[in-house]
């Protein structure tokens, strides 16, 4: 593509050398820079793409877009100064995929709790009614029925657009995709146009990285600041920061909740480990989910499918077949009758959540025995309330590894047990392995009792030094409960 087309919408400050350059790739790293490619030096978290302009034109490229000019410049390159780059990234991939994003109605789904549920869901509704639909999430992107990992919640921009254009081409009529906190801050979504946003809700969470939970919030607002006209914004009225998200955005503006007005309404009938029956809507249904925050999820869901205009009979229908996301509240039962639930839940709202769902389902006489690490080189200042809610709601609970990361899965777990009271430390073990740990909660377990591992969810890997090992919860849950 030429120069000139990518850079249509980017105000730009200054241009040295030809604007008639065939681009053949965009990148932001020196690493995948070849001959013709154009380079965008980013400032990011860890490292200034600045720094690497030498070598992204050791290695051929043909376009350099800046925010500052080197001294040297060199005649047989394109350099294009711009204000902000990370934002001219967005752009530039945008154009260079042809805007796919046009192309498709794509919904973005924010909060601290429920993306991944919700953009899953949403993905198996329209599968479900025969649509052809993508899905970008932190468990997995499809592309229909075509499997691509995910290495993020949401991709960079340039992996991002270059995904949304597989589906265009792969006659996709949806893309359903959660949008992080870090991805809006970072500028990764910029220059995507959405059919609607979702706000879930926000609680406690990447304080690391947003410094202040009001930063946190204004980082989730301005994702629906940017929707246009012809948009939907649709959020959780009963979150008490679900109206903020409302308050700037030229979307058409929606609610839905199970306790305050709102224009999408649902209520939990009755609730079992296999299931519940739903009233949305004055409209009955019975859903293979489970839990109060499910409730939300489905609603959510529920909304979004009648916002993009489909048939309410049909989505309640749809919705009463579908499953959730894998790692998100899933039960693996033992031939002893214990119940093994995993779930991904790894913030103190939602260690709170699936923890009063399981107390709510519980029998009397049945123990509840979790085991829940918190994750190293992230917010540190919510491990002691993560313990702390644990223990509120369970007969036992067993501290141990996450993903430890760079930091030492004992010191991890000395943060945590800041949170137990002394009255309660009896009923707190703490075990580094978080195998051992699993293999303890069970041994613990009588017949009938219920073990919850939380924090992982989906991911098959315990992340240690920067080292990835297998580790799979539901797998060792299942390992165990054989053992028996």
């Amino acid at each position: 593509m030429i120069l000139k087309e990518l850079l249509h919408a980017i105000p730009v400050l200054q241009v040295i050398g030809s604007l008639d350059v065939e681009v053949n790739a965009i990148t932001f790293d020196t690493r995948q820079v070849q001959q013709g490619s154009l380079f965008v030096a980013v400032r990011g978290v860890h490292t200034d793409g600045h720094l690497y302009l030498a070598k992204a034109i050791e290695s051929n490229a043909a376009v350099v877009v800046l925010e500052d000019l080197p001294e040297d410049i060199n005649s047989e390159v394109t350099y294009i100064k711009v204000s902000d780059s990370a934002y001219a990234l967005g752009i530039i991939a945008g154009n260079f995929y042809g805007n796919p994003s046009q192309n498709l109605k794509l919904v973005g789904v924010t909060g601290t709790n429920g993306k991944t549920t919700v953009a899953t869901l949403l993905f198996n509704l329209f599968k479900q009614m025969g649509y052809h639909v993508g899905l970008l999430s932190t468990v997995e992107n499809r592309i229909g029925s075509t499997v691509v990992p995910a290495t993020h919640t949401t991709p960079d921009p340039v992996a991002l657009n270059k995904l949304l254009c597989q589906m265009v081409d792969d006659g996709c009529d949806y893309c359903f995709m959660e949008v992080s906190s870090h991805a809006i801050v970072q500028q990764r979504i910029v220059g995507l146009r959405f059919a609607g946003g979702i706000f879930t809700n926000i609680t406690h969470d990447h304080l690391d990285f947003h410094g202040t939970f009001d930063n946190y919030i204004k980082a989730k607002k301005k994702f629906f600041d940017d929707l246009d006209g012809f948009a939907f914004a649709l959020t959780n009225v009963d979150d008490k920061n679900g109206n903020v998200m409302l308050q700037n955005t030229f979307a058409h503006r929606k609610t839905y909740g199970l306790q305050n007005m709102a224009d999408f309404k649902a209520k939990v009938l009755e609730s079992h480990f296999d299931g519940m029956l739903l009233q949305i809507d004055a409209h009955d249904l019975w859903v293979k989910l489970v839990g109060g925050f499910n409730a939300y999820n489905l609603l959510a869901v529920y909304a979004s499918a009648i916002l993009l205009e489909q048939e309410t009979q049909k989505v309640l229908v749809a919705l009463s077949e579908i499953s959730g996301a894998e790692g998100r509240f899933e039960t693996v039962r033992s031939k002893s009758g214990i119940v093994g639930i995993v779930d991904y839940a790894h913030t103190p709202d939602a260690v709170e959540n699936v923890l009063e769902t399981v107390k709510d389902l519980r029998n009397a006489g049945q123990q509840i025995i979790t085991v829940l690490g918190c994750g190293g080189d992230r917010d540190k200042t919510k491990r002691p309330e993560m313990a702390n809610v644990a223990l509120k709601y369970s007969d036992k609970l067993i501290i141990t590894s996450d993903n430890p990361r760079t930091e030492d899965p004992v010191q991890i777990i000395k943060d945590m047990e800041v949170g137990i009271s002394p009255e309660k430390k009896k009923n707190t073990f703490s075990i580094t392995d978080r195998r051992e740990a699993i293999r303890a909660a069970v041994h613990l377990a009588n017949p009938g009792d219920i073990v919850l591992v939380a924090g992982k969810g989906h991911e098959k890997y315990q992340e240690i030094n920067g080292v990835r090992h297998h580790f799979d919860d539901r797998e060792e849950l299942e390992n165990t409960f054989n053992e028996q």
